[in-house]
C-alpha cells in the first residue's frame, strides 16, 4: 500500500464539500438539494462511480465549477467520492440536506481552506484515508479575536 497527498483546487470565493457516496443517482440528487436549498448559489458537482463503467458523473449550474470538481476527482482517483464546489453560499446552508441524502455515506470536509486529501493506493484502487484542512492552530482565542468572530458572524447575517 502507498500513501500520497493530493492538493485539491478550490477557486477563489468558493467552498468545497468532499464526501463519500454509493449510487449513480447521487449527482442528480445533490443537484436538486443545492438548487432548491440556496437558489442563488452557483455550484458544480462531480461523483466517481466505483463499478460498471467507473465514470465521473458531473452536474451543476456553473461550467467552471463543474470542470474543477471533475479535475479534483480525477486527481484523487478514488471511487464513490463526490465533490461539490459552492459559490454565493456557505456549506452550513446545505450540509444537513446533503447528509440526509439517502446515498451519502460520509462528509470528509466542508471548507474554503487549502485542502489536501490523503489517498491510499492498493492493487484494487484508491481510497480516501483523510484530509488536511487548512493550517494548525497558532494560539487560543482572546477577547479581541472573540469580538472579531462575533462581528464577522453578524456581518454575514448568521447572528443578530
Amino acid at each position: 500500500m502507498e500513501f500520497k497527498s493530493v492538493n485539491v483546487t478550490i477557486p477563489a470565493g468558493c467552498n468545497i464539500i468532499l464526501g463519500q457516496t454509493h449510487f449513480i443517482k447521487t449527482t442528480e440528487d445533490l443537484y436538486e438539494i443545492l438548487a432548491t436549498t440556496v437558489p442563488q448559489a452557483k455550484f458544480g458537482i462531480a461523483f466517481t462511480e466505483a463499478s460498471g463503467p467507473c465514470l465521473i458523473r458531473a452536474e451543476g449550474n456553473d461550467n467552471e465549477l463543474i470542470a474543477v470538481c471533475t479535475k479534483n476527482l480525477q486527481d484523487i482517483g478514488a471511487g464513490h467520492v463526490f465533490c461539490i464546489l459552492l459559490k454565493n453560499s456557505f456549506p452550513i446552508n446545505v450540509l444537513n440536506p446533503i447528509k440526509n441524502c439517502p446515498e451519502v455515506c460520509r462528509i470528509y470536509c466542508a471548507t474554503a481552506n487549502p485542502l489536501e486529501v490523503i489517498v491510499a493506493s492498493t492493487e484494487q484502487g484508491n481510497g480516501i484515508m483523510g484530509i488536511v484542512d487548512g493550517f494548525p492552530p497558532e494560539g487560543v482565542e482572546d477577547e479581541k479575536a472573540k469580538n472579531q468572530r462575533k462581528d464577522f458572524l453578524r456581518k454575514i447575517g448568521y447572528k443578530l
